[in-house]
C-alpha cells in the first residue's frame, strides 16, 4: 500500500480509539472507559478531499496490563511509530500534562518524526485556553478537538493532509477479497493472520481473549491485495461477563465481520471436540449464506493425522449446516498449508460470483425434477415447478416459480438445493433458494392477467 501512515499515540484513556472512529467516520475500534482496551494496531483507510492515508490506533503507552501483555502492546506501539509518516500525539485537555505525557514527548523527540499535538475532550470553545500548558511538551500549538462529538475533527483531517504534502495519497487498490477469520478462543486465528502478513501484525498469546477488536489486515499475494479480518475468540454467550462490555463489543464485531466478508474461515482446534459455540457459529455463517472453509488448525498435534476422511464424516454429523464447506488442515504456527488455504478461498470466491444463464439453469431444473418430482402435500395439493432464474450472485440466489410455494416441503427444498449445488458450478458454497408463485413477479407481487 503506497499511501502514508498516520499513527495515533498517547497514554491510556485520552480518547485515541474515539479519535480514530471519528476521523474514519465509522466504528472501528472498541471505545470503553476501561483502560487498555486497545492492544493491537487497529488501522483504517481514511479519505479527505480525495486524498487517502492509513490511520493506525495503538494501545495506551505505559499501560499496566492485567494479562501481562504490556510488553507486546509496547512492541505494537513501537512498530506503529517506526512506520508512521506522521504521529498524532493525543493528550487530555481536562487533565492537563501528566508525567506519562512528558515521557511520551521525550520518546517521540528521539524519533525525529513529524508530530501533531492533539488536545482531546475539548467539548466547547471555552475549554480551549486550557490547552496552553501543553506548549511545554515542545510540539507547539495543540489542535483542540472532541473526538466524542466530532468537534474540529474535520479541521484536524485537513491539517493532516497538509502535513503529508509530498506523499502519494491516491486511492489505494481495492482488495480482491475479504476473509473473516473466526472461531473460539485460542484456536490460532492471530497466528494465522501473522503468517499472512509476514510479521507480528497482531499479538499472539496463550492468554484467552487477547484479541478484542476486529482487525483488518491488508496483505498482498502475487501482486493482489487481500484483507484478512482477525476477530476476537467467540465464547458461549452464557459465559460472558454481564458487566464486561468489552466482551459484548468483541462478539458483535466478530459476527459483523462474518457479514461483511466474502469468505469465512472458521477455525477449529484439531485437538478439541466441536463445541456448542462452534455449532452456533456454523449456524450463523450458514444463515448469512457465506462461503466458508472449515480450517482445522494444529493438525500436526492431532492423534490420527492420516484419517482426514473420518474427520470429514464427524464434521458432517456435528456441523450439518456446513456440509458443503471444504476442509483445510493447517499448522498456522509453521505456516503449513497457509498458501493452499488462500488458494482455496479464492476458488470459493470465484464460485460465489459465478452467474449461470437462465437456459442452463432450467435445463438443470428439468433434469432434477425428472429424476425426482416433488410429492403432493396433504390438504395443500400437488406442487409444480415451472422455471427458474438466477437473480444475484454472492451468494448465488436462484428464484424458482411454482404454482404455490406452500406446496414445496422443506425436504424437497433441501434436495433441490443440494442437487443444484452438485450440478451447477456452486459445489462448495451456499445457495439461496427463493420461491415465487407462478403469477407473482420477481419482487413477489401478483402480476395482472
Amino acid at each position: 500500500m503506497n499511501i502514508p501512515t498516520v499513527a495515533i499515540i498517547g497514554r491510556p484513556n485520552v480518547g485515541k480509539s474515539s479519535l480514530l472512529n471519528s476521523l474514519a467516520g465509522q466504528m472501528i475500534s472498541i471505545v470503553e472507559p476501561t483502560a487498555g482496551v486497545t492492544r493491537d494496531r487497529v488501522s483504517v483507510i481514511v479519505e479527505c478531499k480525495e486524498q487517502y492515508f492509513e490511520l493506525v490506533d495503538t494501545g495506551g503507552f505505559g499501560i499496566v496490563d492485567h494479562d501481562n501483555l504490556a510488553q507486546h502492546i509496547e512492541a505494537q506501539i513501537s512498530t506503529a511509530i517506526t512506520r508512521a509518516d506522521l504521529v498524532l500525539f493525543v493528550v487530555d485537555i481536562r487533565e492537563g500534562i501528566t508525567p506519562l505525557d512528558k515521557k511520551i514527548a521525550e520518546m517521540l523527540r528521539t524519533r525525529t518524526l513529524k508530530t501533531l499535538l492533539v488536545a482531546n475532550k475539548a467539548d466547547n470553545q471555552g475549554q480551549e485556553p486550557m490547552a496552553g500548558e501543553f506548549f511545554a511538551l515542545g510540539y507547539g500549538q495543540p489542535i483542540c478537538v472532541s473526538a466524542q462529538n466530532g468537534r474540529n475533527c474535520q479541521k484536524l483531517l485537513e491539517v493532516i493532509i497538509e502535513k503529508l504534502e509530498g506523499h502519494e495519497m491516491h486511492r489505494p487498490a481495492n482488495e480482491i477479497m475479504k476473509l473473516a477469520v473466526v472461531g473460539k478462543r485460542n484456536v490460532g486465528k492471530s497466528t494465522f493472520i501473522n503468517q499472512l502478513a509476514g510479521e507480528e501484525r497482531v499479538i499472539v498469546s496463550e492468554i484467552p481473549g487477547t484479541t478484542r477488536d476486529a482487525i483488518d489486515v491488508r496483505f498482498e499475494k502475487d501482486g493482489r491485495t487481500f484483507v484478512a479480518i482477525d476477530t476476537a475468540g467467540i465464547r458461549k454467550i452464557t459465559k460472558m461477563n454481564d458487566n464486561n462490555s468489552i466482551e459484548f463489543y468483541s462478539f458483535t464485531r466478530a459476527t459483523r465481520s462474518v457479514r461483511r466478508a466474502d469468505v469465512a474461515l472458521m477455525f477449529l482446534d484439531a485437538e478439541m471436540a466441536v463445541s456448542q459455540v462452534d455449532k452456533k457459529l456454523a449456524q450463523y455463517i450458514a444463515q448469512h449464506y457465506k462461503p466458508c472453509i472449515i480450517v482445522i488448525n494444529k493438525w500436526d498435534l492431532a492423534k490420527d493425522q492420516a484419517n482426514t476422511e473420518q474427520y470429514r464424516e464427524y464434521l458432517d454429523k456435528v456441523l450439518p449446516e456446513l456440509s458443503y464447506a471444504p476442509l483445510c488442515f493447517i499448522t498456522a504456527r509453521e505456516g503449513k498449508n497457509v498458501q493452499s488455504l488462500l488458494d482455496l478461498a479464492q476458488q470459493l470466491y470465484k464460485q460465489a460470483n459465478t452467474t449461470v444463464t437462465t437456459a442452463q439453469l432450467n435445463k438443470v431444473i428439468q433434469a432434477i425434477t425428472s429424476e425426482r418430482a416433488p410429492s403432493a402435500r396433504r390438504k395443500v395439493g400437488l406442487p409444480k415447478i415451472y422455471y427458474g432464474t438466477q437473480v444475484t450472485a454472492a451468494p448465488p440466489s436462484i428464484l424458482i416459480f411454482v404454482n404455490d410455494p406452500r406446496m414445496l416441503d422443506n425436504n424437497y427444498r433441501r434436495y433441490l438445493v443440494n442437487r443444484l449445488r452438485e450440478t451447477l458450478p456452486f459445489s462448495e458454497i451456499p445457495i439461496r433458494l427463493l420461491l415465487r408463485g407462478h403469477h407473482e413477479g420477481a419482487e413477489g407481487k401478483k402480476v395482472r392477467r
